[in-house]
């Protein structure tokens, strides 16, 4: 049975290995779309993976031969390289079996860790299946064990003074910069709020820390809905913040709509990649159509953004504001600040000079007249 928590295709070749797999014949079955199925040594394996990295890291960086690009050019130039070095590196599998009393998953391989509330945590809706046994990729494994001590660990949010636990494949709230224009925009009623895209429910748990009384989540993915609805009860919201699984606005209208879209046009294969992008920024130009169908008179949509997309190329500010024209809202402020994570320092990342420049803006937003209630 092929599990994926990242909701990858299972590969449709596959050969058995072990311990005598060396790194050039990995890169040769990668290269030709081979799965391969680790029976050996569970470090040796992690070893391997280890070295395929290495190696497609050398060669996803630009040569001195090529042309100079543009910044939209050298973004999807990197996002390409790196999702083929990540479909390679999928393709190294492990087994999972499955204790018969507990029912726990187990790799059953040499030196292998304990996997199984990690497993459970990553791929839950997989262990009903009733199987026997599993098979999925080592590096998503890796990935979902990484996630897991997150999830216990928790993040902190200072704006909260206190922690989110993100699920799998939700957004990991660590740059606070968006969070801390949300903690400090002028708030006009605290009556009812929406949060479209809840992800974590930071953004929500916010809002009801300052004293909103009600606030209404939305998300599209199941995860995140059961992630933003489990930090709503670690922070004793229950009553006052609640996700919902819907596409976009709830039912009603509210006096105040925030909204963090995925901040960059682009594909999104995975639902990793969801978090982050948003394919011909479908997201954002719908909640900016349907933000004044569901305001209360003079009510406020707050729209927080990074302006890398238009430092990358890839939209521009023209295009945002055109969209806030033509679905009948004005601006009434705008709140800016500037990025404090490590990869707007690094001088060493290939698109410095955009992350540089970075600026995180809460947009707020009123509709220009009376709107027509459907």
């Amino acid at each position: 049975m092929w599990w994926s928590a990242n909701d990858r295709v299972a590969p449709k070749k596959l050969v058995a290995v072990d311990d005598r797999l060396s790194t050039a014949q990995a890169m040769r079955y990668a290269a030709q779309g081979t799965a391969m199925l680790w029976l050996g040594d569970f470090h040796n394996a992690k070893q391997i993976l280890s070295a395929m990295d290495r190696r497609l890291a050398k060669g996803g960086g630009r040569s001195a031969a090529q042309p100079v690009v543009t910044d939209a050019e050298e973004f999807y130039r990197i996002r390409q390289a790196r999702a083929q070095r990540s479909r390679m590196m999928s393709l190294v599998l492990v087994p999972l079996t499955f204790d018969a009393q507990s029912g726990s998953a187990i790799v059953p391989l040499s030196r292998a860790p304990q996997v199984g509330p990690a497993v459970e945590f990553g791929y839950e809706q997989r262990l009903s299946s009733g199987e026997e046994g599993a098979v999925v990729s080592l590096q998503e494994l890796i990935g979902v064990q990484g996630a897991y001590q997150w999830f216990l660990k928790g993040v902190d949010v200072p704006a909260l003074n206190a922690k989110i636990h993100p699920h799998y494949g939700t957004f990991l709230p660590t740059r606070h910069e968006y969070v801390d224009l949300v903690a400090r925009a002028p708030l006009n009623n605290r009556n009812l709020a929406f949060d479209i895209g809840t992800g974590t429910g930071v953004l929500a748990a916010v809002l009801v820390n300052r004293g909103v009384k009600k606030v209404l989540g939305t998300d599209l993915s199941r995860r995140a809905v059961d992630c933003a609805n489990d930090n709503f009860a670690r922070l004793g919201m229950q009553g006052m913040a609640e996700a919902q699984l819907t596409s976009m606005f709830p039912a009603g209208r509210a006096p105040l709509i925030v909204c963090n879209p995925p901040w960059l046009p682009g594909s999104a294969t995975t639902t990793l990649d969801a978090a982050v992008y948003d394919p011909g920024s479908k997201m954002l130009l719908q909640f900016l159509a349907g933000l004044p169908r569901h305001l209360t008179d003079d009510g406020e949509g707050w729209l927080i953004l990074s302006d890398l997309a238009e430092l990358l190329g890839l939209r521009s500010r023209q295009i945002l504001l055109d969209a806030i024209d033509e679905a009948g809202l004005h601006v009434i402020d705008r709140l800016d600040t500037t990025p404090t994570h490590r990869r707007a320092k690094d001088s060493s990342d290939l698109l410095h000079a955009a992350r540089s420049k970075e600026v995180t803006s809460l947009w707020r937003l009123q509709a220009k007249g009376p709107v027509p209630r459907r």
